[in-house]
């Protein structure tokens, strides 16, 4: 179904063309590497639900190389393909909201003519 038809060759990919970016411009690699980090650093939040979060802003982002990297590491935190399904599903319907919000924009500019 998905376009990527093998997971651990795109990740690996996205790892070799991170290295490229990390020679071109190392100081915006730097700075992707300590703000993910001191991200995943949490004091209220267990990994589990941090990477449910993480899953539901990669889908809602369209980001399929933070959505391979969250499935992951949501799976080693110990999350059940149920448990992500669940995820997922807030992250489609907080979509829809988005849809529904900018569709009522759409009309109230066709209010005023």
């Amino acid at each position: 179904m998905s376009a990527i038809k093998d997971w651990n060759a795109y990740s690996e990919a996205l790892r070799e063309r991170g290295k490229e970016l990390g020679q071109l411009h190392p100081e915006i690699v730097k700075g992707f590497v300590a703000l993910s980090n001191g991200a995943a650093k949490t004091q209220h939040l267990d990994a589990k639900t941090r990477e449910f979060i993480a899953l539901g802003v990669a889908i809602t982002t369209k980001c399929e190389g933070c959505m391979d990297a969250h499935v992951r590491k949501a799976l080693a935190a110990g999350a059940t393909k149920a448990e992500i399904a669940e995820a997922l599903g807030v992250a489609i319907a907080l979509n829809a909201g988005a849809a529904f919000t900018y569709a009522l924009h759409a009309l109230d500019r066709a209010n005023e003519g």
